[in-house]
This record gives C-alpha cells, sequence and structure tokens, in this order.
C-alpha cells in the first residue's frame, strides 16, 4: 500500500521548503512544487496537471494541494480540463510567491531560503506547524495550538539569545536550543 502522506510531504518536514521552478513544470513536477512552502517561478514557467487528458488524475496530492493554493472552483477549472498556465497566473492567483527574470529563481528562492534560516530554527518550526495545523481546523481551535507552540518556545535559549541580541543591537546567533 501507498506511504501515508504525512510521512514523505515537505509540510510534515520541519524545515521549509522552497521550490524553484524554470520552464514546464507539469503534472508530477507541479504536484511535488505544491507541496513545497513556497515556490519561486521564472516568468516564462509554465504549469499544468495534465492527468485527465491521459485518462488519469493527479495522484501526489495534486488534487488536494492545487485548491488550497488557488481555490476550489479554480482548481477544478485547471485539473479537469487539463489546461496548462502561466507563471503570471500562477503568481495572480497566490500560488506562486515570487516571478523571477530567467536565470535568477535559484538564486533568488536560495535567498528565501537565506532569510528563513537567519531565524531561531525552533521559532520557524513551530510557526510552519502551527500554520499548516492551524488551516485544517476551526479558528478557536487554530488558536489554541498556536498559543501552546508560543509557550513551548518562551523557556528556550533562542528566544534568550534573540531577545538579548535585540536589545544589543547585534545579529543572534541562534542554535536551535
Amino acid at each position: 500500500s501507498p506511504t501515508p502522506a504525512r510521512n514523505w510531504t515537505p509540510w510534515a518536514c520541519p524545515v521549509p521548503w522552497v521550490a524553484a521552478v524554470q520552464g514546464v513544470c507539469y503534472a508530477g513536477g507541479l504536484e511535488a512544487a505544491l507541496t513545497c512552502d513556497f515556490i519561486y517561478a521564472e516568468r516564462d514557467a509554465r504549469f499544468a496537471l495534465t492527468e485527465c487528458r491521459l485518462g488519469l488524475m493527479p495522484g501526489t496530492l495534486g488534487t488536494q494541494t492545487l485548491p488550497r493554493a488557488v481555490g476550489e472552483r479554480r482548481a477544478k477549472e485547471l485539473i479537469l480540463s487539463a489546461r496548462p498556465f502561466s507563471a503570471d497566473e500562477a503568481h495572480a492567483w497566490g500560488m506562486v510567491n515570487e516571478l523571477c527574470e530567467p536565470g535568477t529563481v535559484l538564486a533568488r528562492a536560495t535567498e528565501a531560503a537565506q532569510r528563513i534560516a537567519a531565524n531561531a530554527p525552533l521559532a520557524v518550526r513551530q510557526a510552519k506547524k502551527s500554520i499548516h495545523t492551524g488551516l485544517q481546523t476551526d479558528l478557536h481551535t487554530a488558536y489554541r495550538f498556536e498559543l501552546e507552540a508560543w509557550y513551548r518556545l518562551l523557556d528556550t535559549e533562542d528566544r534568550r539569545e534573540g531577545i538579548a541580541a535585540f536589545v544589543e543591537k547585534r545579529a543572534p546567533r541562534f542554535k536551535g536550543r
């Protein structure tokens, strides 16, 4: 039987994943990108979930992740028609975080990853988990989850270091503790 999604998806990983898309990103490639936390794409990139054209359907979370990224109605249109769409459309719909000039997408995605990596690792992990978990439930339950995650960070070395660095006007040296 297939491996349950929670065991292999980037959102189950505490470290954020960043996709850098160049050229054509169809079918399984798009499904893989959609499981990432961020998508950076070159302006001339093309996207599609083409499986229905082949007598199949997306089978690697495409029917779950695309609607969450672009909305149910648009996702149905794109999946059921197998219509390719542009990076500009993907950006306008909120699926792509940033459009990049050709040849720059990997550098821009790496810069985003470095900005995240410069932050406290425990805080980044807790925030990522809180966002993902919260979106799967009602607002009240999500807020309770967020507060529990926030309280877990209060007694960490990283929180103390972050406050000290802010007060001393220096860059923090986080250790993930």
